[in-house]
């Protein structure tokens, strides 16, 4: 079942593999004169800001680990080349036994390709503390004060956390930055 319109699909790979299966199937396609087939290779991430001992850095991380989505028009021999590129384990939607994968709408295909986009101008601020934990505030007015988190907000990267100060506990709310969590 030959198709000739370029579709999005998903690729399984092996768990951290993601990148050299993009890799292995770019050249593959390059080298066996497939760039008409097999058009983009993406491997969905985003940009994470990750705050771990009061210290904020950026990572990608990916969206989707174990996955990655590939435009191609469906031949035999393009479903054959990235079937059996290195670290594919198959497609995402097809039955086995040699059915034709489902391909992606293109509805999913622009949100998850938007997602990356808006990552790039504004990365998600991502932080090793839940409701419940204890920190320690290492910054601002509330410096060297242990506290118990009541609420995270990830949109303003900042927590609230109650602290005993002058003989009773009061809410204090501190940014990601000032905060080191205590084990």
């Amino acid at each position: 079942m030959e198709s000739t319109e370029k579709r999005w699909y998903v690729l399984h790979t092996y768990s951290g593999y993601e990148n050299r299966v993009k890799s292995n199937l770019e050249s593959r396609a390059q080298s066996m004169g497939m760039q008409d087939y097999i058009f983009r290779v993406v491997v969905p991430e985003e940009k994470v800001r990750q705050v771990k001992d009061g210290e904020a850095k950026e990572i990608e991380e990916k969206t989707f680990p174990g996955y990655v989505l590939v435009e191609m028009v469906m031949t035999d021999q393009a479903w054959y080349i990235a079937r059996n590129t290195p670290g594919v384990t198959g497609f995402l939607g097809s039955h086995g036994g040699g059915s034709k994968p489902t391909p992606l709408l293109p509805e999913e295909v622009d949100r998850i390709l938007k997602r990356m986009d808006d990552s790039e101008e504004a990365p998600r601020t991502d932080i090793d503390v839940k409701v419940g934990d204890t920190v320690k505030i290492i910054a601002g007015p509330f410096a060297d004060m242990v506290g118990k988190v009541t609420e995270v907000d990830h949109d303003k990267l900042k927590l609230r956390a109650e602290i005993e100060m002058f003989g009773r506990l009061t809410s204090a709310e501190v940014g990601f930055d000032q905060i080191d969590s205590v084990e």
